[in-house]
């Protein structure tokens, strides 16, 4: 069994490098165009979008985030739905050769989810997504993977698959003694305010945009938050115990933020899965996310943890 499961999206993930006049345009044009470091769920995005687009890349939260515990030096394994089409861009094939266990990744009768990522001058982006196979992942499909996903020391949850899924797989997780320790990735923020009121739910992983938009809820969660605050800085408050430490990232120069807080997830899933308490795993969490920016996209910039602790020492 893997040590760390990561139940979400994957996406082909389709690169725009954008300027200001463009921003503008496309902010104009489309209500749906998102605000710097906005993850969006869209219905559809107009082929017209397509001429901004240079470059594709595999990606999705929940994929990305297995990628990154994979390179942090444990077992992962991804548990979603791709669609007909992933062969055409080798969704497994990649998902595979960067050390992530795709045996519980179905194919569905759609299209593999998409993900529009727009990254301005300063290396922010905004990212609009449409699920595609994503939205697929339903109930039965966690009961024909219950075993994986219950035996797994930490468990990896976004929001980019059906909320009722998810609250399925928490109330689930409830009633299992040993069950794995649950890191929520709050994104997108629209609609995940539910799933903090669900006592598996042990860390949540807001950044700045995101702990605003879920307001009371993040408020009156009771277990550990992690999120960004003034120039990159991590606060970790364990509600729990009243403890708060802060963990500020290593200067860096920033090419592309894409992806930096799926690093930055995956990466702590699996120093904790491995032992590490979190004054420790978070530094290296923080680190591996700060490397990541370095380059463009999200999993193939992702470091290994070779390069995380060469890097600290």
């Amino acid at each position: 069994m893997a040590d760390v499961v990561s139940l979400g999206s994957v996406n082909v993930d389709l690169f725009a490098s954008v300027d200001e006049t463009s921003i503008k345009e496309l902010s104009a044009r489309y209500e749906w165009f998102p605000s710097p470091d906005e993850t969006r769920a869209v219905a559809s995005v107009p082929s017209a979008v397509d001429e901004y687009v240079d470059g594709i890349f595999i990606g999705g939260k929940g994929s990305n985030q297995a990628v990154a515990a994979a390179k942090a030096g444990v077992d992962a394994a991804f548990c979603g739905r791709v669609g007909t089409d992933h062969e055409t861009y080798g969704v497994l094939e990649t998902l595979s050769t960067r050390g992530v266990d795709t045996a519980g990744t179905e194919v569905a009768d759609a299209e593999t989810g998409k993900a529009y990522v727009f990254v301005d001058e300063a290396g922010e982006n905004r990212i609009a997504i449409v699920a595609g196979a994503n939205a697929t992942v339903d109930e039965s499909y966690v009961d024909r993977h219950w075993e994986t996903i219950r035996a797994a020391d930490c468990l990896l949850l976004q929001n980019e698959i059906p909320m009722a899924t998810m609250e399925a797989t928490l109330a689930s997780l409830a009633d299992v003694s040993d069950r794995p320790t649950v890191l929520f990735d709050p994104a997108p923020a629209e609609g995940a305010a539910p799933l903090l009121e669900y006592e598996a739910v042990d860390v949540v992983t807001p950044n700045a945009y995101e702990y605003e938009r879920l307001g009371d809820a993040i408020g009156e969660f009771a277990g550990t938050v992690i999120r960004t605050r003034g120039s990159g800085t991590l606060v970790v408050e364990r509600r729990a115990t009243g403890e708060e430490f802060t963990a500020p990232p290593p200067e860096v120069t920033p090419v592309d933020t894409t992806g930096a807080g799926d690093v930055f997830n995956g990466y702590l899933a699996a120093r904790l899965a491995a032992g590490d308490p979190l004054p420790a795993a978070v530094p290296a969490a923080v680190t591996a996310a700060s490397l990541a920016t370095t380059h463009e996209g999200a999993q193939q910039a992702t470091p290994s943890l070779a390069v995380v602790r060469d890097f600290m020492d």
